[in-house]
């Protein structure tokens, strides 16, 4: 029983003490643009995207999120953008996102209704820069730039 307990208070340790590990998509359709989706929770726009489920890979974590909150399939991840582990940088919890570019196809619609308002695809110019969830700001500039961040 003892054995039992020491098992329990790791998993608790590990659950609560322990950053969550997530992806995040930058979406670009075939015309260049880029898919957000807008939070139904505060308003705000950001990249889709979500925790990786329990012996998920990343690839395909980011596929079933893209699908998920856009509608979209994942055709092919372009590159990494980087990987973003401060502590602050989602008010809900310690996450660590890993960032990718993707190529993505299909038609946009809303699938997870309780967590997304809207989903729309912006040109370069027209990105929503002052309204972004998290650090999507950041995520968004790295890409833009061209840059693989480690931050």
């Amino acid at each position: 029983m003892r054995r039992f307990w020491q098992y329990v208070r790791t998993v608790l340790k590990v659950m609560f003490r322990h950053p969550i590990a997530g992806t995040t998509i930058v979406p670009v359709l075939p015309d260049g643009r880029l898919v957000l989706i807008q939070r139904r929770d505060t308003g705000e726009w950001g990249l889709p995207g979500g925790i990786i489920d329990w012996g998920e890979p990343i690839a395909v974590a980011a596929g079933r999120e893209l699908e998920e909150e856009t509608g979209l399939n994942l055709v092919k991840i372009r590159r990494l953008v980087g990987v973003y582990s401060a502590p602050d940088r989602d008010p809900r919890i310690h996450s660590i996102c890993v960032v990718v570019e993707a190529d993505v196809d299909g038609q946009m619609q809303v699938r997870d209704t309780l967590e997304i308002q809207d989903v729309r695809a912006f040109s370069l110019d027209s990105l929503p820069q002052e309204n972004l969830c998290h650090d999507h700001a950041q995520q968004l500039q790295d890409y833009l730039t061209g840059k693989t961040t480690l931050a």
